[in-house]
């Protein structure tokens, strides 16, 4: 019987870690025209002299705030510290060729999508470990600070706890550029209910999915594997929780702390707390989404658009039962 057990709870472990790196159907892109137009500003910066700092300040104003004076700069530009930085990311990205053909591809998808999007230039930059602010998106310019993707076990960042740089790797990067090349196509939602917000991340994470179709579910979710079998294996579970706590349809600003927001686990006050990925709101989120789009023969365009509350109502969503 333990034999027969062990062998059934190893096939479920297997097929949840298949769910895990199944990733979004294939679309044909190549046809639309796309490129990556990129800029090293870090390399520009940090390999300059301090004679050159008038010319960088007039070709990236942006970058050089008026209060600072020049001295401010000069000094960054042989800080030992960010030096070093500058040396991790140049072993780390190399040319950045592979980097700029991910962003190409991403850049084509969206354009499948949204026809009028036009590719921003891509500005390299080091931000001091800025991990807020990974990747900026100003309409036509895209900000990528490579000192936040060195390597999760770069010595750089020892002191980090893990829920926060698990993802400090070089292949998040087009995550995190589709995630804020995402966030002005999503539309403010007309409810602040549990049920609203976690949905609002579920459109975020299907975009993501629909621009990156290349990438892993785990990947995109930004989940180590084990976290999203954890998730798969604790569906039907979580959900009962959900709705014997009243939480889908309550305003509590709380439970996005609980359930939405980076933290190393979920919030659910209990002794599984320990053994759970942060966000599991944004994953059921993103359940229901998937739900919707497959029980409803509705554009990704429409559904952006689409009453977060009435998507759930028309998801059809059921939890798996493990």
């Amino acid at each position: 019987m333990n034999v027969i057990k062990y062998t059934l709870v190893t096939l479920l472990l297997l097929n949840l870690l298949a769910c895990s790196k199944k990733k979004v159907k294939q679309i044909d892109v190549s046809e639309i025209e796309a490129m990556t137009e990129l800029i090293r500003f870090d390399q520009k910066f940090y390999t300059a002299l301090p004679e050159d700092l008038g010319k960088l300040k007039a070709e990236f104003p942006y970058l050089f705030p008026e209060p600072n004076p020049d001295s401010v700069w000069i000094s960054k530009m042989r800080d030992e510290d960010e030096l070093f930085l500058f040396s991790s990311a140049q072993k780390t990205f190399g040319d950045f060729s592979d980097q700029s053909e991910g962003l190409t591809n991403l850049f084509k998808h969206v354009k499948y999508y949204y026809p009028k999007f036009k590719e921003p230039k891509v500005i390299t930059i080091l931000s001091n470990v800025d991990y807020d602010n990974k990747v900026v998106y100003a309409d036509s310019l895209l900000f990528v600070s490579l000192d936040v993707y060195l390597g999760k076990d770069h010595e750089v960042y020892q002191d980090y706890p893990n829920y926060i740089k698990q993802n400090f790797n070089n292949d998040h990067l087009l995550v995190d550029a589709a995630e804020q090349i995402s966030l002005p196509i999503l539309r403010p939602s007309a409810t602040n209910s549990f049920l609203s917000r976690i949905v609002q991340e579920g459109k975020k994470l299907y975009l993501i999915a629909a621009f990156l179709p290349e990438l892993e579910r785990a990947q995109i979710m930004g989940y180590e594997d084990q976290q999203y079998q954890w998730a798969e294996i604790s569906e039907s579970d979580i959900w009962k929780y959900f709705i014997q706590n009243e939480m889908l349809y309550s305003n509590d600003p709380n439970l996005s702390e609980r359930f939405i927001h980076e933290a190393p686990f979920s919030k659910f006050y209990l002794e599984v707390d320990k053994d759970s990925p942060g966000r599991i709101g944004a994953w059921f989120g993103w359940q229901i989404v998937n739900s919707f789009m497959k029980n409803n023969d509705i554009s990704l365009q429409e559904m952006i658009l689409a009453d977060n509350e009435e998507i759930f109502r028309k998801s059809k969503y059921k939890p798996k039962k493990k």
